[in-house]
């Protein structure tokens, strides 16, 4: 095969080497990136294809290879090591650690904001945020349903001014 019967023969699987590109990057530019690499590659080591094959296997296996190199390549490149006695290899992206203090702090305000409502308002509030229902409460404490209505209502309102410091920090001022 001669070297222009190639170039033609792979430029015509281009497309379906971009669509796989994408496939395995999931970015135009990285894609775009890995079809040129991936041609170069070919070009370069034509001498190398078996005529008679399956061209358009040998340049997806170019390109599987070449993705994987330059993955490869980029974990290692975030990749430090610690000078300390142990050389241990460490991955920089990992070294986050959460911290649940503001949530504690933020789940006991609401706890005492809670505990600090009348039992006339905290009780019903109480049922319906585990889940019951309007009528059931009703049922239950033996009250009107229009009355469980509205001590849940004053007491979420309540609730929203005792708590509004939250809302302001977070940006919910506005939140109904």
């Amino acid at each position: 095969m001669t070297a222009i019967e190639f170039k033609n023969k792979v430029h015509k699987e281009s497309r379906s080497l971009k669509s796989y590109a994408y496939q395995l990057t999931r970015n135009t530019e990285d894609s775009n990136d890995l079809v040129q690499d991936t041609m170069l590659k070919a070009f370069t080591y034509q001498d190398k294809f078996t005529e008679g094959t399956n061209l358009k296997g040998w340049l997806y296996t170019i390109m599987k290879n070449t993705f994987i190199n330059n993955y490869r390549r980029m974990v290692k490149r975030n990749t430090f090591i610690d000078q300390t006695d142990n050389d241990y290899y460490l991955d920089s992206s990992s070294l986050s650690v959460k911290n649940d203090g503001e949530i504690r702090f933020m789940m006991k305000d609401i706890e005492n904001a809670i505990d600090s409502l009348p039992i006339s308002l905290k009780k019903p509030f109480t049922m319906n945020f585990k889940g019951f229902k309007y009528h059931e409460i009703s049922e239950i404490l033996h009250i009107p349903i229009g009355t469980v209505k509205t001590r849940i209502f004053v007491a979420r309102r309540h609730l929203r001014e005792q708590l509004s410091g939250y809302g302001k920090h977070y940006g919910l001022e506005n939140v109904a």
